[in-house]
């Protein structure tokens, strides 16, 4: 089963799967080192918190390597920036 990642407006954007993260319509865009979420090149993006990628600030924790619709569940703000969009860029 598949845990929903939702944007800043509530809406779902994504999903993880095992360690890597999802765009809705299945193409795996990036992976999970612990709570620390990479671009499948490797570089780092943010942070996993609760159902969203934030930015929390926590610096740079570097590249880890390449490695090889639910609706809307209300907006959110945890007080950290959205950042899954740079999973996309």
């Amino acid at each position: 089963m598949a845990n929903y990642i939702y944007d800043s407006r509530g809406n779902a954007v994504g999903f993880i799967r095992g360690r890597y993260i999802h765009s809705l319509n299945g193409t795996a865009i990036g992976q999970l080192n612990g709570t620390h979420v990479h671009k499948l090149s490797g570089g780092y993006v943010g942070e996993l918190h609760k159902d969203m990628v934030v930015d929390k600030h926590l610096g740079n924790y570097g590249n880890i390597g390449n490695p090889g619709n639910p609706g809307n569940r209300g907006s959110v703000n945890y007080g950290y920036p959205d950042v899954f969009q740079t999973l996309l860029e």
